[in-house]
């Protein structure tokens, strides 16, 4: 094993390539190999020993792109330890309680027999795209629901599911 972790994600607006991005990052300063990458540019996962997927949340589906991406590489994210998040929700509901995966991701954790699914809270600004987040922004339910500490330290609970029994080696860190 080469201690390799990709984080593939689905976005439109980059909210959720910023989840990717901060998970890669506590994978990384724990010692692992991580990168985060639009799941559209994945084109294998086979160099991979592990692997995170995340999707934004478009009216109760995740991203098309997680969602192609889990339906592409299904055989080969079986084979390998799998976590999944979901990004979504317009409104503090994620900090405050454990919200359950949609029907698409439930059935994609269950193929996959992935570790675990987290929804953390969605962000939705001004200037994004879209007809329906137009609308959304215009009636006042935008904003920017994430939670940095819970993704942070949902991420350092996966680096430690991985890195606990020794056998993935561990690259030097420098800080």
């Amino acid at each position: 094993m080469t201690g390799k972790v990709l984080v593939a994600y689905g976005t439109t607006n980059g909210s959720t390539a910023q989840i990717a991005e901060a998970v890669a990052d506590v994978l990384r300063e724990s010692g692992l190999m991580a990168e985060a990458r639009p799941a559209r540019n994945v084109a294998s996962v086979s160099s991979y020993d592990a692997v995170v997927v995340g999707g934004g949340l478009y009216a109760g589906r995740w991203h098309k792109d997680a969602r192609r991406f889990v339906r592409r590489h299904g055989r080969a994210l079986a084979e390998r330890p799998v976590w999944l998040f979901s990004s979504g929700p317009l409104d503090p509901s994620a900090s405050e309680r454990d919200i359950p995966p949609v029907p698409g991701v439930r059935k994609a954790m269950a193929r996959l027999d992935a570790r675990e699914h987290v929804t953390f809270g969605g962000c939705l600004k001004e200037g994004a795209k879209g007809w329906v987040a137009g609308m959304i922004l215009r009636s006042g339910k935008g904003g920017d629901f994430r939670d940095f500490t819970a993704i942070g330290e949902w991420a350092g609970r996966v680096a430690r599911e991985l890195t606990e029994d020794g056998a993935w080696p561990l690259i030097e860190t420098r800080r």
